[in-house]
C-alpha cells in the first residue's frame, strides 16, 4: 500500500511518523510538485491532504480515497480536476469540536459579560462593577449543526443562554430550538442576538453573512465566525458595524489569510481577530482516524465522513 501526504506549509514528518506507525506495512511519502522524485510517485493508493495543488490529482490517477485533515473540505472540493468518483473523506471531529466550543463560549462570554470593558478599566486602574447580564436577553444562534456545530450549540446551552440552531436539513438536538432550510432562515435570524457561523463552505453558503442576514438579528447583535472567511461579505460587516446595526464581531477566519496589513479589520474597534486558531487539527487523533478508515476500506467496509459531491460536505 502506498500513501502520500500533501499539505503545503505543514511540517510533514510528524504525520509521516504517525501514519507509518499505524500502518507499518505501508509506504508513506511526502508528495510535492517541486520534488521530481516524489512527483514521480504516480500510483499511490491513498492521499492525506490539506489544501493540495491541482497538480496532485492530475498526476495521481489511481487513488482509492483522499483524506482531508481539517474540519472543512472546501479547499479540495473546489479543484476543477478532482476526479468525479474519487471519495473525499473529512475528519469527524478528531478533537476539534471541544476546541471550537471553548472558543465560541469564550467569545460569547467576553462580549456578554463585558470582559473587554473590565480589561480597559483595569488598564486605567478603575475598580468598578458592571450590571449582571440577563441571559434571556442574549439568545444565541448556531448556523451549522454537524458534529462540531452540534457540540458548540450544546456547550452554549449548558451556560443557560437561549440557544437556537439552523441547518440545511432538519436536526433535533436536546435543549436546542432548531430551524431548517431557506424558508426558516429568516425566523431563525430574527430569534437570535448572537450569531455563530459553523457552516461548511459550499456554493450555497458563500456570502451568507451579508447585509440582509446581519441586519436581521435582534438589536445589539453580535457575530462570531469560526467557519470560513468566504461566508462573510466583509464590506457588509463594516457597513452594519459602522451604522450601529451590529454591536461587534469576533472573527477567526477572513477571506484572505493572512489578513493583509492594510485591511480595515485590523483597526476597527468593534472587531476582535484571531488567526484561524479556533480549532487546530490534532495530529494524534486525526492520524488515528485516517488509519482506522484506511484499514476499513482495505477490508471492503463502508466508512463515514465521505463528502457528498452535490452538497459539498
Amino acid at each position: 500500500m502506498k500513501i502520500i501526504f500533501c499539505a503545503p506549509g505543514k511540517n510533514p514528518q510528524p504525520w509521516l511518523d504517525a501514519l507509518a506507525a499505524g500502518l507499518p506495512d505501508a509506504e508513506v511519502r511526502v508528495w510535492s510538485d517541486d520534488d521530481p522524485e516524489n512527483s514521480g510517485l504516480r500510483n499511490a493508493d491513498y492521499a492525506v491532504v490539506w489544501a493540495p495543488p491541482p497538480k496532485l490529482f492530475a498526476m495521481q490517477r489511481q487513488l482509492k480515497a483522499v483524506f482531508n485533515i481539517g474540519a472543512g473540505a472546501d479547499a479540495v472540493m473546489k479543484l476543477e480536476n478532482l476526479p468525479p468518483d474519487l471519495p473525499i473523506v473529512r475528519l469527524n471531529d478528531a478533537g476539534m469540536a471541544v476546541q471550537m466550543a471553548e472558543y465560541v463560549c469564550h467569545a460569547l462570554m467576553r462580549h456578554t459579560r463585558e470582559f473587554a470593558v473590565y480589561a480597559e478599566q483595569a488598564a486605567g486602574k478603575c475598580w468598578q462593577t458592571r450590571p449582571a447580564i440577563d441571559r434571556a436577553a442574549w439568545p444565541v444562534g448556531v448556523m451549522g449543526l454537524g458534529s462540531i456545530g452540534g457540540r458548540v450549540a450544546q456547550a452554549v446551552a449548558s451556560f443557560e443562554y437561549p440557544t437556537f440552531g439552523w441547518a440545511r436539513t432538519t436536526k433535533a438536538l436536546p435543549g436546542i430550538t432548531t430551524f431548517a432550510g431557506e424558508r426558516e432562515l429568516d425566523a431563525f435570524l430574527h430569534a437570535v442576538r448572537v450569531l455563530v457561523c459553523l457552516l461548511p463552505l459550499t456554493s450555497d453558503t458563500v456570502g451568507i453573512l451579508n447585509l440582509r442576514t446581519l441586519s436581521s438579528l435582534k438589536p445589539g447583535g453580535y457575530l462570531i465566525n469560526v467557519a470560513r472567511g468566504a461566508h462573510l461579505v466583509e464590506a457588509d460587516l463594516l457597513a452594519v458595524l459602522d451604522a450601529g446595526a451590529l454591536a461587534g464581531a469576533t472573527l477567526d477566519v477572513v477571506v484572505t489569510e493572512p489578513l493583509p496589513v492594510n485591511h480595515a479589520f485590523w483597526q476597527h474597534p468593534k472587531i476582535t481577530l484571531t488567526p484561524h486558531i479556533s480549532a487546530i487539527t490534532l495530529l494524534r487523533e486525526s492520524a488515528y482516524q485516517v488509519v482506522q478508515k484506511i484499514q476499513a476500506l482495505e477490508r471492503g467496509e463502508t466508512i463515514d465522513g465521505v463528502v457528498g459531491r452535490q452538497r459539498g460536505y
